[in-house]
């Protein structure tokens, strides 16, 4: 495949988080008409059917823009090959964090759509309390490691499974669910379904997930020093799923 441009690029990187909306506010208004008594059958509906969708969508546009969908993998991925050149530039860094905010929003409203809800709706759903931040820490914290993983140990073809795997593991062992990415944050804000989050929680949510961003740029490069391979520009062909380059 040859190399793609940074506009097919941000193309890829806002269909790919605009989808990942749409299977978080379509399974979760779904869910709560069909099992609108039992809250544990709801999670299993939704952690099921996320994980299931983002793998999909990882292997639809991994090949185009690595798959990142998700602000924290772009501003790792920008922080560990600032030195080397195997990252994101800032400019690219930039254009993947609009991409995907823009992305977010364009789902979220498309997924509240597909289920005759209104458009944008403010949602209502306060997420607040020490144990949800800290979940966040762990669960954003958990997902670039594993990423980074993968990728530095030669074995980036498993992303799409185990990524998909880890996020719906992690709508189980974290209080908060899992939201362990910016853009879909901001993107829940306007649904009314379950799936929300209301306005005054996400700051918060932000600032775990960047706590979870320092805490893997810290670990990453202690636990895996160095990629598979020899260093290579950043080329978005090279390897499917994100990538969190070497800053060796």
């Amino acid at each position: 495949m040859d190399d793609p441009s940074l506009a097919r690029r941000l193309l890829a990187e806002f269909l790919g988080t605009g989808l990942l909306l749409v299977a978080v506010i379509g399974v979760s208004a779904m869910a709560a008409g069909l099992s609108p008594a039992d809250a544990g059958l709801r999670l299993l509906e939704n952690s099921t059917t996320v994980g299931l969708a983002l793998a999909a969508i990882i292997y639809m546009f991994g090949p185009v823009s690595r798959a990142h969908f998700n602000p924290v993998v772009s501003a790792a991925d920008w922080f560990l090959g600032r030195r080397t050149g195997t990252g994101l530039t800032t400019g690219e860094l930039a254009g993947y964090l609009g991409a995907q905010v823009a992305g977010s929003l364009a789902g979220t409203v498309l997924g509240n759509l597909m289920f005759d809800l209104p458009a944008v709706t403010v949602s209502a759903t306060a997420r607040t309390g020490s144990h949800l931040l800290i979940s966040e820490v762990v669960a954003t914290a958990g997902l670039l490691v594993l990423i980074a993983a993968l990728n530095r140990t030669g074995r980036g073809s498993a992303g799409p499974g185990a990524v998909g795997a880890y996020v719906a593991a992690a709508c189980w062992f974290t209080a908060s669910t899992c939201f362990a990415n910016p853009a879909v944050t901001l993107g829940r804000v306007f649904t009314g379904t379950e799936a929300g989050i209301a306005p005054a929680s996400v700051p918060g949510f932000l600032l775990a997930q960047t706590a979870g961003l320092v805490v893997a740029c810290v670990l990453i490069p202690v636990l895996y020093p160095q990629a598979a391979g020899a260093p290579v520009k950043h080329r978005p062909a090279r390897r499917v799923g994100a990538s969190l380059s070497s800053d060796s």
